[in-house]
């Protein structure tokens, strides 16, 4: 891998997470005027739409994306992403974007922990130490004992639980289907669940609302795009530190956007966390 395709999958990786981070300050705000499911249903008719054109100009066309030997995992990893970005958009009506990510910034730590007991991979005990770790900041910010753990905090526990096992499973469907394959049924069958629930959910929606979604749709489909494009041109090793950028990005939006506070036992609790996910990813890739 050259120096020049490394720095530039670092550039796409930056600019994913700003992305990301600017749909998820859109997903706020819709998902505070409107119901989660009817505004995650219409984001993922574009995202289905933009998945099947890819698909359709690869070779050998939607046929070829959609072939696959093992369907109901594909599907179940579909279904698996669409419910946790409904619950993760849900936790930021909760408790804001900074916290809400602040918790959520643990899923690095999740797959390393599962990655034994369901990929069959070896986690050695410095990584142990530094998932525990991680956990400790988890904790350091839920504020357990203190009189102020909020239950709601658990809600983007579980979205960070549940995207750490969609992305094991996209690990495991990788051993028989392209990453191509992986992206086309993550899109259409996650589009057609989110349809079968959201459409009893529907509410009008005001004319000013409807280009803050038209904009969530084109962030949704631009993340996606140059994640793809960024782990094209580099290996995901040396790009996937970058990914903790989003929470710096979220943070500078729930703040000066939604008036957001950072507390301090967030903070400190998000420096463990970070530190130990990094500290993962660079055994991994020493191990790799």
């Amino acid at each position: 891998m050259t120096e020049q395709n490394t720095r530039l999958g670092i550039l796409m990786m930056m600019a994913t997470t700003f992305v990301f981070a600017i749909q998820d300050g859109i997903s706020r705000h819709l998902a505070g005027e409107y119901n989660v499911v009817m505004v995650v249903m219409i984001r993922y008719w574009f995202f289905a739409a933009f998945v099947m054109t890819i698909a359709s100009r690869n070779a050998g066309g939607l046929r070829a994306a959609a072939a696959t030997t093992q369907p109901l995992l594909q599907g179940f990893r579909a279904v698996l992403l669409v419910a946790e970005i409904c619950v993760m958009i849900f936790a930021f009506t909760l408790l804001g974007l900074v916290e809400s990510h602040a918790v959520f910034a643990c899923y690095p730590l999740l797959i390393a922990a599962l990655s034994g007991p369901i990929l069959g991979e070896h986690v050695g005990w410095r990584r142990w130490a530094a998932i525990g770790v991680g956990f400790i900041g988890v904790i350091i910010i839920l504020e357990p004992g203190f009189g102020v753990f909020e239950p709601q905090a658990i809600v983007p526990l579980m979205a960070a639980l549940m995207f750490a096992l969609y992305g094991l499973l996209t690990r495991y469907a990788a051993r028989r289907d392209t990453a191509a394959t992986s992206f086309f049924w993550t899109g259409t069958v996650g589009s057609v669940a989110m349809t079968a629930v959201g459409m009893w959910y529907w509410e009008p929606m005001a004319g000013p609302d409807w280009g803050w979604m038209a904009a969530l749709c084109v962030t949704g489909a631009l993340g996606h795009y140059t994640l793809i494009k960024c782990y094209e041109v580099a290996e995901a090793s040396a790009v996937q530190p970058f990914a903790y950028l989003q929470l710096p990005f979220v943070s500078v939006i729930g703040v000066f956007v939604f008036s957001e506070t950072i507390r301090t036992n967030v903070a400190v609790g998000v420096a463990l966390i970070v530190g130990a996910g990094l500290f993962t990813l660079w055994r991994q890739h020493k191990a790799g």
